[in-house]
């Protein structure tokens, strides 16, 4: 089982594509702009090439943590990956991890269910990260939700396309 670069990368575009939407003043824009204290005149300025580049790396880092989540099939990998055998053509460790793909290769290989790790992700990582930053940030809970709700939406998709595609 090989690491797909090209379905991260393109998993790597969901918080950007998902943001313009979200972050839109007409869906919770407006409502972020008041929870965090800010205006469209502090939002002005800042070098946008600089902000995205970065988001789109920091997004590309989540898209190859979710890939080790919502794939399940890694985790026979990570097991065996100390095994100097597990690469080795015609070794016992080898011919049992190819023996294990060809039975459950495909397990558990679906949007719905990347789609589920990455909600669960989204509830019990990403909210209480934000959620402790926001208490003492003494944000309140719009902030919280708007961000938290973006968040999780964003790895549903992210988890979704990575388990179905990679």
């Amino acid at each position: 089982m090989e690491f797909n670069f090209l379905i991260a990368a393109l998993a790597a575009l969901i918080p950007l594509v998902t943001g313009f939407i979200w972050y839109n003043p007409k869906v919770f824009g407006t409502s972020w702009m008041k929870a965090s204290g800010l205006t469209e005149e502090s939002l002005k300025g800042g070098n946008m090439a600089v902000i995205f580049i970065l988001c789109y790396i920091f997004s590309f880092l989540i898209a190859v943590f979710m890939t080790t989540v919502v794939i399940h099939q890694f985790g026979l990998f990570q097991t065996l990956m100390n095994d100097p055998e597990l690469l080795v053509e015609g070794t016992e460790t080898y011919q049992y991890a190819q023996d294990f793909m060809t039975n459950y290769g495909d397990n558990f290989r679906s949007f719905k269910h990347g789609a589920l790790h990455g909600t669960m992700a989204g509830l019990f990582f990403v909210l209480p990260v934000l959620g402790t930053n926001a208490m003492f940030e003494r944000k309140g809970f719009k902030y919280i939700a708007v961000n938290v709700g973006y968040w999780t939406v964003c790895l549903a998709l992210m988890g979704g396309v990575i388990c179905q595609f990679a």
